[in-house]
């Protein structure tokens, strides 16, 4: 059975930093894409960040230049850095790892940025 576990969450002032980490547990192989979502109260989960296992990075525009993902494929894990935050930042952040057709989610963590 696949798990993702996430890590990092946390409540910090605007302009702080926080870095989220997800790691899988069980058998999962050749990961195609691993990615960050997030959703706040009454908003629709959006993207936040993708990493292709060649290493392509995709961010949406309003966390350009502040959050960086990566990941590391020996350990099945995906990072989230996220520099600068902002209140608008505050939100429940979903990891996803897509394998073939199917995608896992994991159980969320809730990341909230004060002014």
């Amino acid at each position: 059975q696949v798990q993702l576990v996430e890590s990092g969450e946390g409540l910090v002032r605007a302009a702080g930093s926080l870095r989220l980490s997800c790691a899988a547990s069980g058998s999962i192989w050749r990961v195609a894409v691993r990615s960050w979502y997030r959703q706040a109260p009454g908003k629709q989960r959006e993207l936040v960040a993708a990493i292709t296992s060649g290493g392509i990075t995709n961010y949406a525009d309003s966390v350009k230049g502040r959050f960086t993902i990566s990941q590391d494929n020996t350990k099945n894990t995906v990072f989230l850095q996220m520099n600068s935050l902002e209140p608008e930042d505050t939100a429940v952040y979903y990891c996803r790892f897509v394998v073939g057709a199917n995608g896992y989610w994991g159980q969320g963590t809730q990341v909230t940025v004060s002014s």
